[in-house]
């Protein structure tokens, strides 16, 4: 039987790493073996922050909201607590996106919530 070589195989797995950690600093985008160890890493904070980034993103919006609310009299647990009990289903990033960018809006929804 013929001996089968892998060597453009293991050339080409290579050169996909290396493709991979292009714009990576020192060794880590030209020695294969640190290469591969900073694209694990790499992977596992990607994977990580996909999820992070959803929490802080959250975060910013009530942090637009509470000031946006603020000015107008209004406490951001409040405004909120109104929204939920007069049933007005509007998520945290369409708010934060009224806030900035329709204050006029904001403000009848904000005078909404208030009323008991």
């Amino acid at each position: 039987m013929v001996r089968v070589k892998g060597g453009k195989t293991s050339q080409k797995r290579r050169k996909n790493i290396l493709k991979q950690t292009k714009g990576f600093r020192w060794g880590r985008k030209s020695k294969l073996r640190q290469a591969k160890e900073a694209l694990f890493h790499a992977g596992r904070y990607a994977f990580r922050d996909r999820r992070v980034k959803k929490r802080e993103f959250r975060r910013l919006w009530q942090i637009q909201i509470g000031a946006a609310t603020k000015s107008l009299g209004l406490s951001y647990s409040r405004f909120m607590h109104g929204l939920k009990e007069k049933n007005i289903e509007i998520d945290r990033k369409v708010l934060a996106k009224l806030a900035q960018k329709y204050p006029e809006i904001f403000q009848q929804i904000v005078e909404e919530a208030k009323t008991k």
